[in-house]
């Protein structure tokens, strides 16, 4: 299997791993560009990453970054943006050039147009490690069950178990918008490296079907197999079926 597996205690453990993974990258790369998620997941990764950043010196101004998605409808301004949310949770605290930072544009008058876009900013400069998260559905970046593994950039419409899952975000479920611009699972496998992050028990299902090895479009996450570098740093938690199913098999 060409996946690598981090075993963690928890989700401050998870975090802490992270960022000692992409700092490795930001020392030993001279413009490393990292594609970055939103969510619960990874705020403790960059929390971390804030602290080394101020506490041990270390400047990221020579990092570029790539966010995965962002939602249709919103403004960049509104709290529940993922621009608000990666402003808020990391870019206001460290030296990242804003001409450095890219996030689609959820209000772009054209969508299809800023999808194409996006997509030639990713192949122009490369990820070197994209960094990612796991729906319980499988979904990875935005992109639901049966999106197809060769799709670029694109519009989605978001799962209703999607939906649901990110209503905590907003004042009520309806709030939580059925539209969102991410990217493709084709723009993920170019990355360099993949580091994906899972974190508690309602994970354990996603998880386990991930390194059960099956691989199809009903799972998105799956097609990680077919890409050459993937670490999983994951918690007790988010492993404990997986870790059953192993221990009856043995």
């Amino acid at each position: 299997m060409n996946i690598t597996i981090i075993r963690v205690p928890d989700y401050e453990s998870m975090s802490r791993q992270a960022a000692d993974f992409l700092l490795k990258k930001i020392r030993e790369l001279s413009s490393p560009v990292l594609g970055l998620a939103t969510g619960s997941t990874p705020k403790g990764l960059y929390e971390q990453l804030i602290s080394i950043h101020q506490t041990q010196k270390i400047s990221y101004r020579h990092v570029t970054t790539f966010n995965l998605d962002e939602y249709i409808g919103l403004t960049a301004s509104d709290p529940n943006s993922y621009h608000a949310f990666m402003e808020d949770a990391f870019f206001r605290h460290v030296d990242i050039p804003a001409s450095q930072i890219y996030i689609p544009n959820g209000e772009a008058a054209y969508l299809e147009h800023e999808c194409t876009r996006y997509e030639a900013l990713i192949d122009k400069k490369g990820i070197d490690v994209q960094v990612l998260g796991i729906g319980q559905n499988g979904h990875i970046g935005f992109n639901e069950p049966d999106t197809p593994f060769s799709q670029l950039t694109h519009v989605t419409t978001l799962a209703e178990s999607t939906r649901e899952a990110n209503a905590r975000f907003f004042s009520s479920p309806e709030d939580v918008p059925k539209q969102a611009i991410t990217m493709g699972i084709a723009s993920i496998m170019k990355s360099s490296e993949i580091l994906l992050l899972a974190s508690g028990a309602r994970k354990a299902e996603a998880v386990t079907r991930l390194l059960s090895g099956n691989v199809s479009e009903d799972f998105p996450a799956s097609v990680l197999h077919h890409h050459r570098c993937v670490t999983i740093i994951a918690d007790d938690e988010a492993l404990s079926e997986f870790t059953r199913k192993e221990e009856e098999h043995d």
